[in-house]
C-alpha cells in the first residue's frame, strides 16, 4: 500500500470506530498527543479504551464518498470526515465531530508515518466562533460548516 491509501484506511477506520484497522495500522512505537489538553495515548489498548468509555457513547458512522474530489469524505452521523490530504509520510485530515450533547467541534489530526505505518498522531479541536467586528470590512462571511442530522 502507499502511504496515501494507509493514511485514508487509517484515518476512515478511526472515523468508524475499526479499532482492529486502526492497531494493525499502527506502528509499535505509535503516540497519539492532544496538546491542548496535554494528554497523551501510548498505547492502542489505552486508546481503545477511550472510545469505549466516552461518556454518552459514540453513534455509528458511515463512510460516505462525496461528490468531487477523491480526497474527499463524510462520516455521519457524529462526525463527518470532510477531507484527507498530505504527501510522503505526513498527511492531514479535516473533521466536524458532532457530540452526544450537540456542539459541533472542527477538529484537525496530523498523522506521521514510519515504515508504512502510523507512527504519531496529533489532534486538535476548536470551537466555532463568530468574527470580531473590528475586521468584518476586510473579510467575506460564510456560515461554519456543519454536519446535515438529517443525512445518514
Amino acid at each position: 500500500m502507499s502511504n496515501e491509501d494507509i493514511a485514508h484506511r487509517y484515518l476512515i477506520a478511526v472515523a468508524t470506530f475499526d479499532y482492529a484497522t486502526q492497531e494493525a495500522l499502527r506502528h509499535p512505537d505509535w503516540v497519539w498527543e492532544w496538546p491542548q489538553s496535554g494528554e497523551r495515548i501510548t498505547t492502542s489498548e489505552d486508546a481503545r479504551a477511550i472510545g469505549e468509555h466516552y461518556p454518552g457513547g459514540h453513534f455509528e458512522s458511515v463512510e460516505r464518498r462525496t461528490v468531487g474530489s477523491a480526497d474527499e469524505y463524510v462520516v455521519t452521523p457524529s462526525g463527518t470526515l470532510m477531507k484527507i490530504a498530505g504527501a510522503g509520510d505526513v498527511w492531514t485530515s479535516e473533521w466536524l465531530s458532532r457530540y452526544p450533547d450537540g456542539e459541533t467541534w472542527f477538529t484537525i489530526d496530523i498523522v506521521l508515518l514510519r515504515d508504512g505505518r502510523v507512527v504519531r498522531e496529533t489532534t486538535y479541536w476548536a470551537l466555532p466562533f463568530a468574527p470580531p467586528e473590528w475586521r468584518r470590512q476586510w473579510v467575506q462571511l460564510e456560515q461554519p460548516a456543519q454536519p446535515d442530522p438529517t443525512r445518514p
